[in-house]
């Protein structure tokens, strides 16, 4: 049986259908418009969705990669998933630093950076892949921990050295023989050395180690006569004995060493150098991740195994905001930029 249809019937029908092809363009048109904040916000709900790679730029073992670690297995609780530590040691810390520069800004992607990856080797190096400022965006300050001049203990007692100032005496009448050690070319420690020399005119060698270890174990043997170490790492050696501690590099004084002098009060001054780390993510990455992670990190840190573990390197870092840690950043570049120039320290 066949179905004829008018013409009117025909134009009635076409144009119903037309009409509701038009109402489901726009009503899936409004959708989307109205959809937008609201698939956003899931996704923020939903970050992060896999694993997280959390690189150390140093090798596996010193505290900054110990502290990576302990924080990486608190900060897993906030976020729900794995942060997996991958240790790229290499070119003072610029080797893994430029890893996650050029990551997906996604916060997939993350460093455990450094004064050194962060302040020191922009000026320190000719040239390095990234850029400290623009390839990075701050997450969450972690420690902030003073260097500590210690002094080989049995040349400290053969030669009656028990002060900074003692140290400069002897320097002055024995140029050339006196050295220090490093945990390598443009290390904190070196440039400290470095300002030491500059500050009080003494001329002493510096002798660069593949690591702080390899640096402490000169110091202890009497192959380096003094060196600027970090106070976490140098802590054991100062309690047993081993070591004598003469002044801490930064302005304020140690809560761990409160009789210890700063360089400033024996009288090398200005002197200002500390050693900090944080995280950081890729440039770019959305702000809603970012502080995502600020809070994971945050309570991490709050964590009284990670407080105990921080007291316990010496740490005096306060909590910072995103906003303040990215400021720190920016003027711990601008101090460092002085301090090497000073120092007429340079790796090429």
């Amino acid at each position: 049986m066949k179905i004829s249809l008018t013409r009117a019937v025909q134009r009635a029908f076409f144009a119903g259908v037309m009409a509701g092809l038009l109402s489901i363009q726009v009503q899936a048109q409004t959708a989307t418009q109205s959809s937008s904040p609201a698939d956003s916000a899931s996704v923020t709900r939903a970050w992060p969705v896999k694993p997280l790679r959390f690189v150390v730029p140093y090798p596996p073992g010193g505290p900054l990669d110990t502290m990576a670690r302990l924080l990486a297995e608190k900060a897993k609780t906030s976020l729900g998933q794995q942060v997996i530590v991958e240790n790229k040691p290499g070119a003072g810390g610029n080797i893994g630093a430029d890893v996650v520069a050029k990551a997906p800004p996604d916060g997939y992607t993350l460093v455990m950076g450094a004064v050194a990856t962060h302040a020191i080797n922009p000026w320190l190096f000719a040239s390095i892949p990234y850029d400290s400022v623009k390839d990075f965006a701050p997450v969450a300050l972690v420690a902030s921990v003073p260097n500590v001049l210690v002094i080989n203990k049995d040349f400290a007692n053969k030669h009656s050295i028990a002060t900074v100032n003692d140290l400069v005496v002897y320097a002055r009448a024995h140029p050339g023989e006196m050295n220090y050690g490093s945990g390598g070319s443009g290390s904190a420690g070196h440039l400290a050395g470095e300002l030491l020399r500059a500050r009080t005119q003494i001329n002493v060698v510096h002798i660069p180690y593949q690591g702080a270890s390899p640096a402490q174990l000169a110091l202890l043997s009497g192959q380096s006569n003094f060196m600027f170490d970090n106070l976490a790492a140098a802590a054991g050696l100062i309690n047993d004995g081993k070591v004598i501690p003469l002044a801490v590099t930064t302005t304020a004084r140690a809560e761990m060493l409160p009789k210890v002098a700063t360089m400033q009060e024996a009288g090398v001054a200005p002197f200002d150098i500390g050693t900090w780390f944080g995280v950081f993510a890729t440039a770019g990455t959305p702000v809603a991740v970012v502080d995502t992670l600020h809070e994971a990190f945050q309570s991490a840190l709050r964590d009284p195994l990670v407080q105990e573990r921080l007291k316990a390197m010496g740490s005096n870092a306060t909590a910072l905001t995103v906003a303040e840690f990215s400021a720190m950043v920016s003027a711990e570049r601008e101090k460092y930029q002085e301090i090497v120039k000073l120092s007429g320290a340079q790796v090429n």
